[in-house]
């Protein structure tokens, strides 16, 4: 789906580094009121992690998690949880690439949001479509599940949100909507729909009951591949028919890395809006 763009070396270099080679909002429910975040000295992390599937060749799915500044294991009630997945040709190091961490990192320690954790998953060649592609079957039944059972992963609905570029959003789109008990918002930039999925996403959307839908974002560039845009805005033509509530930014763009880097702060901003820390209680403690 994004445009071919060959592997750089120095991405090759950061994964071995690591282990291996504006409209309306859509109810998902109320959230508690966030606790306030400590300033905090220390910085994030990414850890790599290999996780055992059987839906893959090779017998595994890889991915990246991002763990706060002051990460705690034992964090009560635990952190938000953000799946972004990345765009075709690419991996995960793309989103550190476009500057992740540093947003992350930054908005934490200021006491913007309340810490929260990052999984991306690696979608390995060859790019297949679903269903021929076991790529959501591995992240939903086995990456995810291991990521909970090791790390302190909130539970609730609100706390959750998947996203991703290109391809990488036509997977957040189908997981986004297939499991939407389980993510309460969807973030699509430069967003196609699996050609194998156009038929089914209509039906997807009214299976979800009126009030239940989950906080949906896309977003595109004026100068887009053709057929990607084709597909967007049918995707959001839907959503308009059915009266799910959304948010369309349409830019000015390409389908490249300067756009999504120019808009990162966008995205993470959205996804994070509901896990905004709160301001600290003016009563003494007790």
């Amino acid at each position: 789906m994004a445009t071919p763009v060959p592997l750089k070396w120095g991405w090759l270099g950061a994964l071995l580094a690591l282990g291996w080679g504006a409209l309306l909002r859509g109810p998902a429910g109320h959230l508690p009121a966030a606790q306030p975040t400590p300033q905090c000295p220390a910085a994030g992390t990414v850890a790599s992690l290999q996780v055992p599937t059987a839906y893959l060749p090779g017998g595994e799915i890889r991915g990246l998690l991002y763990l706060p500044p002051c990460y705690r294991p034992d964090a009560q009630p635990g952190y938000p949880l953000l799946v972004l997945i990345h765009g075709q040709t690419f991996t995960p190091q793309q989103w550190l690439e476009l500057g992740l961490v540093q947003w992350a990192d930054a908005h934490i320690r200021q006491g913007r949001v309340q810490p929260f954790l990052v999984l991306m998953p690696y979608d390995p060649p060859p790019f297949l479509n679903p269903p021929e592609n076991g790529f959501d079957e591995a992240l939903m039944e086995d990456l995810l599940p291991w990521v909970q059972a090791h790390y302190p992963v909130r539970p609730e609905r609100g706390y959750w949100a998947i996203g991703g570029i290109s391809r990488g959003a036509a997977w957040a789109i189908r997981l986004g909507l297939t499991h939407w008990q389980r993510f309460g918002a969807i973030g699509g930039h430069s967003p196609p729909v699996f050609w194998s999925d156009g038929l089914l996403v209509r039906g997807w959307l009214q299976a979800i009951p009126e009030g239940q839908w989950p906080r949906i974002y896309l977003d595109i560039g004026d100068a887009d591949r053709e057929e990607i845009l084709r597909s967007a805005t049918e995707f959001e033509q839907t959503l308009t028919d059915l009266g799910v509530p959304h948010q369309w930014h349409f830019n000015v763009g390409r389908h490249d890395q300067a756009y999504w880097a120019a808009h990162l702060d966008q995205y993470l901003t959205w996804y994070t809006a509901p896990w905004a820390a709160s301001t600290p209680s003016q009563e003494p403690p007790p």
